[in-house]
């Protein structure tokens, strides 16, 4: 008898437990598709070629059912000049995400990393740039506590651009 129940214990409890299914990835066509989308859309302004601007952002926005963005927050940013570029691309992924299905909203992290492509041969003008840069730069912070709830942490987006001559 004691063996009867201990095996319908466990015949039950196994077919309660469920393991952790694996989410689809939340940019229609993948995590290779959304990374070259916005390397793609991401259009580096003259300003941050100028600056020889380089640094992280990072961002949280919501998107609803229809994939449509509701809402961008900026959570980081080295300097303002890095994040504008980065809300227009983001604008133009409305339509293309993806959430689950027992939600109206979901919010997603997205971090980007932007950075120039380095001359062969830096020299001592791109240095001075670089640290004026560095030292004028004005980052955006928060002060206070970032309520996550159930956001989905994005892999970083990498953008690297030119050098004007």
């Amino acid at each position: 008898m004691k063996k009867t129940i201990l095996l319908a214990i466990v015949v039950l409890s196994s077919v309660c437990a469920t393991a952790q299914t694996q989410l689809a990835f939340p940019f229609q066509g993948g995590a290779p598709v959304m990374s070259s989308f916005f390397k793609d859309s991401v259009v580096v302004s003259p300003e941050i070629i100028k600056k020889r601007a380089a640094g992280t952002a990072v961002f949280k926005f919501t998107a609803d059912t229809k994939g449509t963005i509701t809402r961008i927050v900026i959570y980081y940013a080295d300097d303002y000049v890095l994040t504008v570029p980065i809300i227009e691309a983001l604008k133009k992924s409305n339509h293309k995400w993806i959430i689950p299905d027992h939600e109206k909203v979901h919010d997603f992290v997205l971090p980007f990393s932007v950075g120039f492509i380095p001359p062969a041969v830096p020299g001592k003008s791109l240095e001075k740039h670089m640290f004026d840069f560095y030292a004028q730069r004005k980052p955006i912070i928060t002060d206070n506590q970032i309520p996550l709830d159930n956001a989905t942490l994005l892999p970083t987006v990498v953008i690297s651009y030119q050098l004007g001559q």
